[in-house]
């Protein structure tokens, strides 16, 4: 339960902290308006990425009797994780250049979670194979894992926002940059477990 548990941790500090458009949002927000706006958006994932989870569940229930089809599955989430882990190694920060718009609220944030591709893509290659392994250890390490996810990911957002609410410059500081080059490598290490996983089922190793 503790590696599952950490997987979620690892992941969901990466997906928070990675410059996408909800972290843009949440920044957006949090400077033109206040931090309880940018946090309002940073809770978005939790609501929009539950019928995610439950429908890429399904899918896979359906394949288990096919190994093959998981192992493909598995090694394209290391592809996806092997990706996230690059681009964070090779983080140079983010630069802010936010026009002047309107009030945006929750509802904003998940349409644009919802209309991000790469949840989907997360959930069914990398998320959904990590909760189907988690549940053949015991009922609590999935729901270690999903927590441990979501607390990172929504946590690490809303800190990104209150740090950036004192200081602009923190997004292409060393501090951040160096973060992600961390949590870059530590990707790079979930990535072999994944392909790792993907070949046994593949029947190679």
């Amino acid at each position: 339960m503790i590696n599952f548990l950490t997987i979620g941790i690892i992941l969901g500090l990466s997906a928070g902290f990675a410059p996408g458009p909800l972290l843009t949002l949440v920044i957006s927000e949090t400077l033109q308006q206040d931090i309880k706006s940018g946090v309002k958006v940073a809770v978005a994932p939790i609501i929009t990425d539950l019928p995610i989870i439950i429908l890429t569940l399904f899918i896979l229930a359906k394949l288990s009797s096919f190994h093959k089809i998981l192992g493909i599955i598995s090694l394209t989430g290391g592809l996806v994780i092997s990706y996230m882990g690059y681009e964070s190694i090779r983080s140079k920060g983010i630069e802010l250049n936010l026009p002047a718009e309107k009030s945006r609220s929750l509802i904003k944030g998940i349409l644009v979670n919802a209309l991000n591709p790469h949840p989907y893509l997360f959930w069914f290659s990398v998320g959904a194979p990590i909760i189907t392994k988690a549940m053949s250890v015991n009922i609590i390490a999935p729901w270690a894992f999903i927590c441990s996810f979501y607390t990172m990911l929504v946590g690490s957002k809303i800190l990104l926002a209150v740090l950036v609410d004192k200081s602009r410059s923190f997004l292409d500081g060393n501090v951040y940059i160096y973060t992600m080059r961390f949590l870059g490598l530590a990707l790079c290490v979930l990535a072999f477990v994944l392909f790792r996983d993907g070949l046994t089922l593949l029947g190679i190793l």
